[in-house]
């Protein structure tokens, strides 16, 4: 009897064993499913990976769960915390990825196990030798995983042989439990002004697609020894959308921030007598251009300016330029500062100290360990050249990006941001007291060598006058082509996506494309002047692309543009601004020059004939609301008439105006309020 109950207990022992085994793993699929809907339509990535590792929990056997633990750790200031759940999948599964030895060897690099990321570094590039061919999804570059290695083999020196630096917490007078970063000082050290994704004090109550605050620029002040609690700098220089800062001069009275638009500008604002800051207005050319530019620093006489930008003329990616100013106050030609700065990877951030020489910037090249490193170099005015670069070292810098980097006047401190395990949530303002190695690093040879004697002066010999003969005609130089690169990727998944592409030329002459990759296109150009071609990409499923592109003339190098093309899936709840719709004034009659935009609805529209769409008009508040509301169903109704016509049915189409209810700025400005407020959008009602 007794054996009989013992037995009975056991089965009973396992069978609650494999039902809490069940009931973990079906919690599990559970959380899956909910991350990968966090994941891959809203870009939340801290929610996702939040969910992704308690899944991974759950069930340590499911290996999607485990993979996007580890991928979306890669994509958090958590880097290194991938590991554990990358190597889960390797023990279960060591083909379930195909370039899942690289991934773990960049878990291991964020990490500072440089000798094991190496190791599975080598171990993906003899998968690669195995599988020369491959070209999936999941596919790395080899010259991508050597640049890897060479960063494990740099950090390996740069940790074995640490900086004497000290670093210190700016604290909670200044950061948050959110984003803080890129901090800029006034020479007295008196005013600190940085960028923070924090809640309280935002103008936007609401957060970004990835569910975090939109960024804001605040304002402390010293107060004696002590910072005060730091504030929003206020409406005049932050918006409703992303506001960062990028310098502030010496004096404290000349801000540059950045905006998105016209590809990312920089723009000014003064600090003026009455205690307000200037409404921001865009630099001129040729800081500014239809590329982007998104970092400034300026020399502290005022005269010389360095930013970053993706211009034509480039070493790769991002650059760093300089211009000065001439008597009148004007900028003159943007320079790029050369291979000795610039390399094929991206440069930025850039800081001139207060001696007027030295330079800081981050770069993803020279000798890193990976993302963005801060480096030094100090400019030589005898010989006019910049001094090699010199990496900061740890633990100022790390495998992760280090950008954005300022010093003090006295040069015995700087100011920067990092991610670090004292910090009080995600990224934060650090003062770090640097070392006499990098105080002196970078300086110019010539300041270090002895100095010699002179020597005796050669004998003045006459020489007969020279017979001056004409110098030969230069040899013509061969104009090199401009290659155009095209990647167009879904923009919830980043994946690539095969599309159609058209690039048109002067009158609309097509220019052949040809597909190189999966959502990879390429164009070649041999012009003797710059050109804009309009791009339009089509593909079913996705809202159509059209945009213009700018390519410089033909040089005697060759010169390749890189663009990155995100088409928005069509989805319910999705809304665009069809542009290039025009109507005469107060009226609601189409102009022909809309055709060219309607066709591309119409055409996607057919290809897509699921959905039920909203064609809703918009307006200004100029006129009394019961005309604006007139006026824009009125409009709206054109378009929708004008689509049946052309074929689309009209039970798939819904007019409707909104006048001036939903504007998307101030009326109070023609050129960037009441002009955005006028206008037709697009919006997917549903799906049949």
């Amino acid at each position: 009897m007794v054996r009989i109950f013992l037995i009975f207990s056991l089965l009973s022992v396992i069978i609650f064993r494999v039902q809490a085994q069940d009931d973990n793993a079906a919690m599990a699929r559970d959380f899956l499913d909910l991350a990968n809907e966090t994941y891959f339509n809203t870009r939340a990535i801290l929610q996702a990976n939040e969910l992704y590792t308690q899944a991974a929990d759950f069930d340590p056997t499911n290996l999607e769960a485990n993979y996007m633990a580890g991928r979306t750790f890669l994509e958090t200031n958590y880097k290194s915390r991938a590991t554990d759940y990358l190597m889960k999948v390797n023990e279960l599964d060591p083909d379930y990825k195909f370039n899942l030895m690289y991934m773990i060897g960049q878990s291991m690099q964020y990490g500072l196990n440089f000798d094991n990321a190496i190791k599975y570094y080598n171990a993906y590039l003899d998968r690669l030798d195995q599988q020369p061919n491959f070209r999936g999804e999941d596919y790395t570059p080899p010259e991508e995983v050597e640049r890897r290695i060479f960063e494990c083999q740099n950090g390996k020196q740069y940790v074995n042989n640490p900086g004497n630096y000290k670093l210190e917490n700016a604290g909670g007078l200044i950061n948050s439990e959110w984003d803080d970063f890129s901090p800029v000082l006034n020479a007295d050290e008196t005013t600190i002004v940085f960028t923070t994704r924090r809640q309280d004090g935002n103008l936007n109550p609401n957060v970004f697609d990835d569910l975090l605050f939109y960024e804001d620029i605040f304002i402390s002040t010293k107060e004696g020894s002590q910072w005060a609690y730091a504030q929003n700098i206020g409406e005049v220089i932050n918006t409703s959308y992303h506001d960062s800062n990028l310098a502030l001069s010496a004096d404290g009275t000349e801000l540059y921030i950045y905006r998105d638009s016209n590809a990312g500008d920089i723009y000014y604002s003064e600090f003026r007598p009455d205690g307000t800051w200037s409404k921001p207005v865009a630099l001129e050319a040729p800081v500014n251009s239809t590329f982007t530019e998104n970092s400034f620093s300026l020399s502290p006489d005022g005269d010389v300016a360095f930013f970053s930008s993706n211009r034509p003329g480039s070493l790769g990616g991002l650059d760093i330029y300089y211009v000065t100013r001439d008597r009148r106050g004007n900028w003159g030609a943007a320079r790029n500062l050369g291979e000795a700065i610039n390399t094929p990877f991206d440069e930025d951030g850039p800081f001139i100290d207060y001696d007027g020489k030295s330079l800081y910037f981050s770069s993803k090249g020279h000798r890193g360990m990976g993302g963005f490193d801060i480096f030094k170099s100090v400019y030589d005015s005898s010989t006019q050249t910049w001094g090699e670069p010199i990496n900061m070292g740890y633990p100022i810098n790390t495998p992760d990006n280090d950008v954005f980097f300022v010093s003090t006047p006295d040069g015995e401190r700087g100011w920067y941001s990092s991610a670090r395990e004292d910090g009080l949530g995600f990224t934060d303002v650090y003062q770090v007291w640097l070392s006499d190695e990098i105080k002196e690093a970078s300086q110019p040879l010539a300041e270090n060598k002895e100095e010699e004697p002179e020597p005796e002066p050669e004998p003045v010999v006459e020489e007969p006058e020279p017979v001056i003969e004409p110098e030969p005609e230069p040899e013509p130089v061969a104009l090199q082509p401009v290659r155009l690169l095209l990647r167009v990727i879904d923009k919830n998944t980043e994946r690539p996506v095969d599309a159609e592409v058209e690039l048109l030329g002067a009158e609309g002459v097509p220019v052949e494309t040809a597909r190189v990759a999966e959502g990879t296109y390429q164009a070649v150009f041999q012009n003797e002047e710059a050109s804009d071609y309009q791009l339009n990409i089509n593909k079913e499923g996705y809202m159509y692309k059209s945009l213009t592109v700018d390519i410089p003339a033909s040089a005697a190098e060759v010169n390749t543009l890189r663009r990155l093309i995100s088409l928005d899936p069509l989805e319910v709840g999705y809304s665009s601004i069809l542009r290039n719709i025009y109507f005469n004034y107060g009226k609601a009659t189409l102009k022909q020059e809309s055709y060219t935009e309607l066709n591309k609805l119409k055409q996607m529209l057919m290809e897509n004939q699921n959905l039920n769409v909203e064609i809703a008009g918009h307006t200004d508040n100029i006129s009394s609301s019961d005309f604006n509301k007139r006026l824009s169903e009125r409009r709206a109704q054109a378009v929708v008439d004008y689509l049946v016509n052309e074929g689309v049915s009209r039970d798939k189409l819904t007019a409707k105006g909104y006048g001036e209810t939903q504007p998307l700025a101030s009326n109070d400005d023609e050129d960037e309020g009441r002009e955005l407020n006028r206008r037709v959008e697009f919006r997917i009602l549903g799906s049949q």
